[in-house]
């Protein structure tokens, strides 16, 4: 997620180059074969052209609307993880007698959040990060996910013996909240917690089932892809046909032009397609680039950062300090 002022015009312009060369290759073939080589006929209404860019706006605008309510729902999901492992934490520390009973819920905790975000990070076949313009963007950041194992970032949390019988595990992330019931259900019956405290440290466990499953379902299931291919099409159609519906508007401009523009305005169709047909594309590939926000590009939920946030003030709780540094912003971005 970029926490930063915004996203600078050249970082922009970078990112979306690639749009920008094939509006600028489709706004000049009509030119030139119109001018040069007296194709008349290839000009379309331009009553054509205002329909289908109508029709073209309602769709981006409606799927943009959709992958935004996505990354906002992933973003809601990592708050109020946030929210219930503050109040997991107070309750480990003040519900148990020892603290070594506390420290064991809590690092557990540390390491089931890490094996969420591991799991939310791994690539799936419609996603957008790699994409040769997120790859190459990607030089802007970094992805923790991908630079270190889980089995070595697990390592910090669990013991070996625990640590080795979760790689058998199909679900690292059900089985880990899975022993912490058992664990919690182990102090009921040692007399550690009485019923009441139980039932709170339960629903504690109930509520991150219910928060990891939100988030599976944004990542297992993607933005529906009919309505992505019709996108993909409309804009596509529209970029393709604009500069065909504009030849003869620019052409009649002449007759009220002196000068050195007289008889040249049919040129002035070439930056003015591009414009429009690169502000299409572009808001496409912002849309693309939003609806999968656990995927590793520049725009995803932080959940890395929210992750060292949370770790930092559990061990604070438990009166200790965490070793796990600030994330640095680089270029204003954090995951």
């Amino acid at each position: 997620m970029h926490l930063g002022k915004s996203y600078t015009v050249s970082e922009f312009t970078f990112w979306s180059r690639r749009q920008l060369y094939a509006s600028l290759t489709c706004g000049s073939l009509p030119v030139f074969l119109y001018q040069f080589f007296g194709l008349k006929w290839l000009s379309i209404p331009v009553s054509v052209v205002l329909l289908l860019g109508t029709a073209t706006s309602f769709i981006v605008g409606f799927r943009n609307v959709q992958t935004y309510s996505r990354a906002l729902e992933a973003q809601q999901i990592w708050t109020e993880i946030l929210n219930g492992s503050r109040c997991l934490g107070v309750m480990s520390r003040d519900f148990l007698a020892g603290q070594a009973a506390g420290r064991e819920l809590i690092l557990r905790h540390c390491a089931w959040l890490t094996a969420l975000r591991y799991q939310l990070r791994t690539p799936r076949i419609w996603e957008n990060a790699g994409k040769v313009s997120n790859v190459e963007y990607r030089k802007y950041y970094r992805v923790p996910e991908w630079e270190t194992p889980l089995e070595q970032a697990l390592a910090r949390y669990l013991p070996q013996a625990e640590l080795d019988s979760l790689q058998l595990a199909e679900s690292k992330t059900t089985r880990l909240l899975g022993t912490q019931s058992a664990t919690i259900k182990r102090f009921l019956d040692a007399g550690e917690i009485n019923n009441a405290f139980y039932l709170e440290l339960g629903g504690s466990i109930k509520g991150f089932f219910a928060q990891q499953g939100r988030a599976e379902r944004i990542k297992d299931y993607p933005y529906p892809r009919q309505y992505a291919v019709i996108n993909k099409l409309f804009v596509r159609t529209f970029c393709l046909l604009l500069p065909f519906g504009i030849l003869t508007e620019f052409e009649k401009i002449n007759a009220s032009v002196s000068g050195f523009m007289h008889g040249n305005m049919i040129w002035l169709v070439i930056p003015f397609s591009t414009m429009i047909s690169w502000m299409y594309l572009a808001l496409e590939q912002v849309g693309e680039s939003t609806e999968n926000p656990f995927e590793g590009n520049a725009n995803d939920a932080p959940m890395a950062q929210i992750c060292r946030k949370i770790e930092r003030e559990l061990m604070d709780m438990l009166g200790e300090k965490s070793d796990v540094p600030e994330p640095a912003a680089e270029h204003g971005i954090v995951l």
